[in-house]
């Protein structure tokens, strides 16, 4: 990754001549460097000429071809927020994926947004990065060639690799029609398959997360047998661990890079041990029934994977905000709901690849202020003096990261106390009381956070969620990418001061420490009355 953003020798060099056929179709200049305003006018602006297509495929995907299934099309408010979802990177999937989507929209629309969502997350990440460096007055990259490396150098080939693998353990890859099966007694069973195999990875890899199917990698067709379940667990965690490692070698702090890392590895393991733990534990009120839960809460469990690695997964795709599922989140005990919470809240203990990056830049700005103002010194970061400004940008992103989805949270709730004849004329919730507030709080929650999984107990294809939903994404995409650009755009303004011994040593485990609290803090605390309405108040109603 050093090799590629940096512009140095790499082994996929021989791709040159491809991607400068690209620019020239596309005619952008990918020489050209760019500050920071016109590296953020080039990447929304693609956007829309990404979203736009992506809608109106799916509102006419009933008539249109590679439609074996005779799939119809989309109704308006769930195809805007199908297209911003995939768009965004969450993959929030209010459609079921093999009965709404037909394969052209699944690869032209689906597939397709994966690979440059995740791209555009890679690029928006490496040019704060650049951003960070010693050169004042220089641009951030050009955003065109940092996309394009993105696709061609990283997902592609990553892709591909896995993609072979999963057809070797079963994967399906195909563009023949459902499968009718006549079972041992008679019946007659409609199979449904498709182009699996060229989605499934770019889903993982990219911290994406959409499933082909709608029990997603709980269906056998997207897992196949448990090898592919290992190499699921590897892909997602795979490129935002290497991008933390990426980050040293690109600045030649590799301390640093390793400090980040343990703050992440301790966050998601935090996060791991009590989901582990409450599954492991299964649910009293059963156990107080007399039925024997040694196997843990196997309510909404693939039975093929059991407790314990549905745990972890879950607990995996929390942390990187693919949101991919293996079980069914809203069958989890309310302290694993938590744990889900925070780490979505969170959403930098590794995050989504490129943004977590992103949305932890926005901590440690917050940290080094705060930290270098405790020991009597001006605040700095790599040189260069954050001043009152960068201070405020990143403590906008935060706040607004969680006052979007509680603000939205909050609308919802009164819409539901308030409509006429009561709440059970919406049809939202199958459960009420505060597993109901938890399973809305958790919608608006993963749409901010880039994760997309959500609480099954929800229902959530209705104009009202679709159009919020897709408010919620949007922010959570956009607002740390423009705060994180802006900061670095003040930055470069700076000259560089040499570290002196009063400087504050952002590499050292003191700091991480520091750092690590400082998240807890800002994030965990600002929601603890919210979680005391929702799962941990439904925690301590199992146990009365």
């Amino acid at each position: 990754m050093k090799r590629v953003y940096a512009g140095e020798k790499s082994l996929l060099d021989f791709l040159k001549p491809i991607e400068k056929l690209i620019f020239k179709i596309c005619g952008a200049d990918p020489a050209k460097s760019m500050n920071w305003k016109q590296y953020l006018f080039a990447l929304l602006t693609i956007q829309v000429v990404w979203v736009v297509p992506a809608f109106i495929m799916l509102m006419l995907q009933g008539k249109l071809f590679l439609n074996p299934a005779h799939v119809p099309g989309m109704e308006w408010s769930l195809a805007l927020n199908s297209a911003v979802s995939f768009l965004t990177s969450t993959n929030l999937q209010h459609y079921s994926g093999e009965s709404g989507a037909s394969y052209l929209s699944q690869v032209a629309v689906f597939t397709f947004l994966q690979f440059v969502s995740a791209a555009t997350s890679l690029a928006a990440g490496v040019a704060i990065i650049r951003g960070l460096t010693a050169d004042p007055g220089t641009g951030v990259g050009n955003f065109f060639n940092d996309f394009l490396r993105s696709c061609t150098r990283i997902l592609l080939p990553l892709s591909v690799i896995v993609a072979v693998v999963f057809m070797l353990g079963g994967m399906p890859m195909t563009f023949k029609g459902p499968h009718k099966i006549i079972t041992l007694q008679g019946d007659t069973v409609t199979v449904a398959k498709g182009p699996v195999a060229s989605m499934v990875p770019i889903k993982e890899l990219g911290s994406n997360g959409g499933g082909f199917f709608g029990a997603n990698d709980a269906h056998p067709f997207e897992n196949p047998v448990f090898a592919t379940f290992v190499v699921h667990f590897i892909i997602v965690l795979l490129l935002p661990m290497a991008f933390v490692f990426f980050i040293g070698y690109y600045l030649n702090r590799k301390k640093f890079a390793w400090m980040l890392f343990s703050v992440m590895a301790a966050g998601l393991l935090l996060l791991t041990f009590p989901i582990a733990k409450e599954e492991a534990a299964g649910n009293p009120r059963i156990t107080a029934m007399g039925i024997n839960q040694s196997a843990g809460n196997m309510e909404g469990k693939e039975v093929r994977f059991g407790v314990n690695y549905s745990a972890f997964y879950c607990a995996e795709n929390i942390v990187i905000p693919a949101g991919t599922v293996a079980s069914v989140h809203d069958s989890y005990m309310p302290l694993s709901a938590t744990a889900m919470l925070i780490g979505m809240q969170v959403d930098a203990f590794f995050g989504g690849l490129g943004t977590g990056w992103i949305n932890m830049f926005m901590y440690l700005v917050i940290a080094v202020f705060i930290g270098t103002l405790m020991i009597g010194r001006s605040p700095e970061l790599f040189g260069k003096k954050i001043s009152t400004k960068e201070m405020q940008v990143a403590v906008m992103v935060n706040v607004l990261q969680i006052f979007v989805p509680v603000a939205l949270a909050a609308i919802a709730c009164f819409v539901y106390v308030n409509k006429t004849g009561g709440g059970d004329t919406l049809g939202w919730l199958s459960n009420k009381g505060p597993h109901g507030f938890t399973t809305m709080l958790y919608e608006y929650v993963s749409s901010a956070a880039g994760n997309g999984s959500n609480f099954a107990g929800l229902g959530n294809n209705t104009i009202f969620w679709n159009l919020t939903t897709s408010i919620a994404m949007l922010s959570g995409r956009f607002v740390p990418i423009i705060g994180g650009l802006m900061i670095v755009g003040l930055m470069k303004q700076k000259k560089f001061i040499p570290a002196s011994l009063g400087t504050l040593q952002t590499d050292s485990a003191t700091f991480g420490a520091f750092l690590f609290v400082l998240i807890l803090i800002l994030s965990v605390l600002s929601l603890f009355v919210i979680f005391m309405a929702g799962p941990i108040a439904e925690h301590f109603s199992l146990h009365v």
